[in-house]
């Protein structure tokens, strides 16, 4: 089986290209990050203070710096999401193993982050699927978790289509030991 961190894949369909961030992506994920619309759909749980908000280009490049540190050090692994019809980078997702001291303990855990002009069930959709059924083998794990808010209708939809399910559980910070919530799961035998 590969190794994720000796060698990323990127994932790909007629629209859309995932592959491995790389600093060079830093001007169209600015305009991810910098998007007060999009900011909140992401899933900053955990993540000692960060909101994900890159208003500035010296502020997007040293979180890139930072994912792909995060990467050597085997932490967690962060795509680039672009977009072919219009040669653009309007995302990223990423992914990690999670050990922990909580019901969502060896789970895959996924952050998806998109343009507001990207919120789409569709277009998420199409993430989950090209994405998640690799996804499992990649972080060997059976179950992956990622944070839906309650407002994120178009979220929530493709979502359901795909096979998620909310989940009651809460997710214990490892780092501040808050309790998080508004978690949904997928297993793998209930994907795509």
């Amino acid at each position: 089986m590969m190794n994720v961190y000796d060698s990323c894949p990127a994932f790909e369909d007629e629209r859309f290209l995932l592959r491995f961030v790389k600093q060079e992506d830093a001007d169209d994920l600015l305009k991810v990050y910098s998007d007060k619309n999009a900011l909140p759909f992401f899933n900053s749980d955990n993540c000692d203070g960060d909101n994900f908000y890159y208003p500035d280009s010296d502020r997007m490049e040293n979180a890139i710096d930072f994912w792909l540190r995060s990467y050597e050090t085997k932490w967690f692994v962060r795509w680039t999401i672009f977009d072919k019809t219009i040669s653009k980078a309007i995302g990223t997702i990423e992914m990690f193993h999670r050990i922990a001291d909580d019901d969502f303990n060896h789970v895959g855990v996924m952050r998806l982050d998109v343009r507001s002009d990207y919120e789409i069930s569709d277009i998420l959709q199409v993430m989950f699927e090209l994405f998640i059924p690799e996804a499992f083998a990649l972080f060997e794990c059976n179950e992956i978790i990622t944070k839906i808010p309650v407002y994120a209708v178009e979220r929530i939809n493709a979502a359901l289509k795909f096979g998620f399910i909310k989940s009651e559980k809460l997710l214990i910070g490892t780092n501040d030991h808050y309790a998080y919530n508004n978690y949904w799961t997928v297993n793998k035998d209930r994907s795509l």
